[in-house]
């Protein structure tokens, strides 16, 4: 018996004593084919509680409740034109309720899932190490709990209060790093370093290059979206624009489903202006938390990314107090958006607007009118953000009706097409070419690869499609734990 057959017996055990049944993707796209038995069993656990049979709500079409919940359509939010300025419809799918309150549960799963199914992490021996600018050490950790593995996280340091407490809440061991959101090389630096300390007790699970976190949301998140437009659209309504911050670039494997349903679709790729790497090399730190830059993540296929919006954190910031403090709620009142919407603006936190903000200049860019639909998500909600809430109160003051009226102004109504690309060949190319100084020099990956990124037409795809296999492996997995008998 080698060495991975001896790692995946440890495994099954595991699970067979925690009582740990895996989900497939089908499953996380089709909630209606989970067994039976284990919907009856989801009626007695919360949303966020440490149950393994919580991985079974990875996906975007929980109940929207805290205990108990079931499965129905996608979660998604319809921003109105009222808010918008625009003739086209813009979908938000909301991420609040997934477990964590965030979608990066589901980015987390198939990287320490496609290794416990194959033999290659040993929950039993082994830590998983979960790099982050934010929600993705919090899904990895979540994820590691309920698959009774222990946890390392590593995020900066000027990351939200609420992140750290949450992570410390849950027993795993953080370290935080210097810097902001865009202090990304910080975070590597610290996985080399506990790499060289523990060596092989360790396993780094690193979003910006596990091509499990955007065949995620190739399988999951664009399949949602497609069922929302298909619900959503009339007569003459088109599939239009996907709009989404780059961050790690795994919800932009959403956009890689959506460009082979509706191959006329738009991919905006969305950055901070102040750390503008995509948009000219650009470099800088930022407010728009969980989307570290000054880099291009290994899985970002640039081949596929048809427009770079740079968005000010300056109105990020705005905005978010325009969405949720008294007298800007009052304001979008007063433009006849109605009290049922702006109750529920909180479900979107500081990335999610930097996502809504590109959507509308995408809009703005392609003239687009009452015949055009964009998505986007929402990756979390306020509740990871209250803390910044105070922060800026104490910092600028109180919220008043005349800040309201100017932020709308400046930052949505009156927002631009600055800091746009609509990108050509070269300059995909140029993106494309800027991995080479993180990963090759830097990481260790191989050029062969970085050049089969680009000119091997069947490497995206070959990629994206593997959750096919893994579901295969995931059966084969729960057939060996013998969990799944009692519920067929």
């Amino acid at each position: 018996m080698d060495n991975k057959d001896t790692v995946l017996k440890n495994t099954v055990e595991r699970c067979r004593e925690q009582n740990i049944i895996l989900p497939t993707y089908e499953q996380m796209r089709n909630p209606e084919k989970i067994p039976a038995g284990i919907k009856k069993e989801l009626e007695n656990i919360g949303l966020w509680d440490l149950n393994s049979r919580n991985l079974f709500r990875i996906t975007w079409k929980n109940e929207p409740i805290k205990k108990g919940g079931q499965f129905g359509g996608v979660n998604y939010l319809e921003i109105p034109k009222e808010i918008t300025g625009l003739k086209s419809r813009m979908i938000v799918l909301v991420g609040k309720y997934f477990p964590t309150g965030s979608h990066k549960v589901g980015a987390t799963f198939g990287p320490l899932v496609s290794r416990l199914i194959d033999g290659t992490f040993d929950p039993t021996t082994q830590k998983a190490v979960w790099p982050s600018t934010g929600n993705y050490c919090r899904g990895g950790a979540y994820n590691s709990s309920l698959l009774a593995c222990d946890a390392v996280a590593i995020l900066p340091e000027d990351m939200s209060r609420e992140r750290f407490d949450w992570l410390k809440g849950l027993g795993t061991e953080v370290f935080a790093t210097p810097g902001c959101e865009s202090n990304v090389k910080e975070i590597y630096d610290k996985c080399h370093e506990l790499k060289k300390d523990r060596g092989d007790d360790i396993v780094v699970l690193n979003q910006f290059d596990e091509i499990a976190n955007p065949t995620w949301h190739y399988a999951v998140t664009g399949k949602a979206m497609e069922e929302v437009f298909n619900k959503e659209k009339k007569e003459g309504q088109r599939m239009s624009a996907v709009c989404l911050t780059q961050g790690s670039a795994g919800t932009l494997g959403a956009g890689e489903y959506l460009k082979e349903v509706f191959p006329n679709i738009k991919v905006t790729a969305a950055e901070a202006l102040q750390c503008p790497t995509l948009l000219i090399n650009g470099y800088g730190g930022h407010r728009i938390e969980g989307i570290g830059d000054k880099h291009v993540p290994w899985i970002h296929n640039l081949k596929n990314t048809d427009i770079v919006a740079d968005i000010d954190d300056n109105a990020c910031i705005s905005v978010m107090r325009l969405f949720n403090e008294p007298a800007g709620k009052k304001f979008l009142n007063g433009l006849g958006v109605s009290s049922d919407i702006t109750d529920k603006l909180n479900l979107l936190g500081i990335s999610s607007i930097a996502n809504i903000l590109s959507a509308i200049k995408t809009a703005k860019y392609y003239e687009m009118n009452e015949n055009d639909i964009l998505f986007t998500v929402a990756t979390d909600s306020m509740e990871m953000y209250n803390s910044r809430m105070t922060e800026y109160r104490e910092k600028d003051g109180e919220y008043t009706d005349k800040t309201a009226g100017v932020d709308y102004g400046k930052y949505i109504d009156n927002i631009g097409l600055d800091y746009m690309l609509e990108t050509s060949y070269y300059d995909k190319k140029r993106m494309h070419n800027l991995k080479y100084f993180t990963w090759i020099e830097q990481q260790g990956k191989e050029v062969d690869e970085l050049n089969a990124q680009w000119y091997d037409d069947n490497y995206w795809t070959d990629q994206f499609m593997a959750y096919k296999e893994w579901d295969e492996k995931i059966k084969e997995f729960n057939e060996r734990t013998g969990l799944l008998k009692k519920y067929q």
